[in-house]
């Protein structure tokens, strides 16, 4: 039997292994990245960096909500660890998890496909470094989150000279609901930089070829497709309804690209796409319940309803003719993918949150008018057609599901956090964006110009 003294020195010794070891990685990952920047992304490395970790730090200072139970959850798994090893192996592999509470007056049951759960596990993780510490938790967390994010914007610059490398610095970055919600201890941190990286990797694997020549290349050995896979399991574990849109549009731009030897590109897009949703909608049912449809009408009322009962005393928005058909549903489809993008509406109500939401709808639209506008004049932009076909399927048809089961306005602005950088991508694309950018950051150099010290695995 280990003693207190003997089992306080292990855990210290493992804390300091694990720091080591995440700033052996994390230094020099930031001294590289610094090295490699010129001008003005030196300046949006450092306030993309300060604000997700500033942000994070703020919010988790002193737990609240969702980051205090999770954090709770984290600790009980983490004392199992300590106690029985073995037991901790079983506990998070098993389908269905059940856990005493803190207080041990009642139990917590967990599926192996809550994402509740999932985070809490890693949590229990983390306190291997922290301590137990969320604080530091969410450090490691904001962290993830910027590197992913991070990445994204470099493999849109590399990849795609010729579109405004500053609307991923704006959209992953600097866009304020952005890094406010996806930072810290939340699923959204965690979806976002899973998401984000993924997509990264993709891009780079799928176009770094028509990159200029002063592009750094991708390495596609095993640790890259190991890497990958991580990040799209994580991405899962976290709302799989929400990471398996992205999964599917990047699965189908990879199609795509295999078919552009037969078809011509924008054919060739729109078929790879259509082709893997397709084989989902037939496959998908094949392997779980979840994804018939039967099941999925039944989990969006339950859920709607749900929320709606919530969120009486709240803002929020009701569909009083929906009722649990696939068509009444569709029916429903336009309006839930507004309702993401305009509500709250400019003063729908005077709390500090929603009257930020608001504003930040009304630019939004302006942004989408300006895009539209641009559109119609042949000055939409330069990013590859497959490309702005994906993200715009990705981004309507996450809308959708957002918009159809989250009628509470609060909870809505949250989850679309991680819907936003890629609509904003797309947003921002056009000639008129992309001057207005160049304007403001005219002294900037695109990531082509970089001096790479080694080829980075995005």
């Amino acid at each position: 039997m280990i003693s207190e003294l003997a089992l306080l020195l292990i855990k210290l010794a493992v804390a300091i292994g694990v720091n080591a070891l995440f700033l052996l990685w994390l230094l020099p990952w930031v001294a590289r990245q610094w090295r490699e920047a010129t001008g003005w992304w030196r300046g949006a490395f450092a306030v993309g960096l300060g604000l997700r970790l500033g942000t994070g730090l703020a919010k988790n200072w002193h737990l609240k909500l969702d980051a205090n139970y999770m954090s709770s959850v984290g600790d009980v798994v983490t004392e199992q660890l300590w106690l029985a090893p073995l037991n901790f192996l079983q506990m998070l592999t098993q389908s269905v998890t059940v856990l005493p509470n803190v207080t041990g007056k009642y139990l917590f049951v967990y599926q192996s496909s809550s994402n509740t759960w999932n985070l809490a596990k890693i949590l229990s993780l983390l306190n291997l470094g922290s301590l137990g510490c969320a604080q530091v938790n969410s450090l490691y967390l904001s962290v993830f989150t910027f590197v992913g994010c991070w990445m994204l914007v470099r493999a849109l610059a590399t990849c795609f000279p010729a579109t405004p490398a500053g609307a991923g610095v704006v959209a992953l970055l600097l866009w304020p609901s952005v890094w406010f919600w996806a930072a810290g201890i939340s699923k959204e941190a965690v979806l976002l930089g899973s998401g984000a990286w993924l997509t990264a990797r993709v891009f780079a694997w799928l176009y770094a070829g028509e990159a200029p020549a002063s592009a750094p290349a991708v390495a596609r050995g095993g640790g890259w497709w190991v890497g990958t896979a991580a990040l799209a399991v994580l991405h899962v574990a976290m709302r799989y309804f929400f990471a398996l849109p992205l999964l599917a549009v990047l699965a189908g731009l990879a199609v795509g690209r295999g078919l552009e030897r037969l078809l011509p590109r924008r054919w060739a897009a729109v078929l790879g796409v259509v082709a893997v949703f397709g084989v989902g909608a037939w496959v998908g049912p094949e392997i779980s319940v979840a994804f018939r449809l039967n099941k999925f009408v039944y989990q969006v009322i339950k859920v709607y309803s749900y929320d709606v009962a919530q969120s009486a005393d709240r803002p929020h928005f009701e569909y009083p003719d929906l009722r649990p058909t696939a068509s009444s549903i569709a029916a429903h489809a336009p309006r839930a993918v507004a309702n993401v993008f305009t509500q709250p509406w400019p003063g729908q109500s005077r709390q500090p949150l929603y009257l930020a939401a608001g504003l930040e709808n009304a630019v939004l639209l302006l942004l989408l008018a300006l895009a539209v506008w641009a559109l119609v004049r042949g000055r939409g932009g330069h990013l590859p057609f497959s490309v702005v076909f994906a993200l715009g399927v990705f981004c309507v048809l996450l809308a959708f599901l957002i918009g159809i089961t989250t009628p509470n306005l609060g909870s809505l602005h949250r989850y679309r956090s991680t819907l936003l950088p890629f609509l904003l991508l797309l947003l921002l694309q056009n000639d008129y964006a992309a001057g207005a950018l160049r304007r403001l950051v005219s002294r900037m150099r695109p990531f082509t110009q970089f001096r790479p010290a080694r080829t980075p695995n995005a």
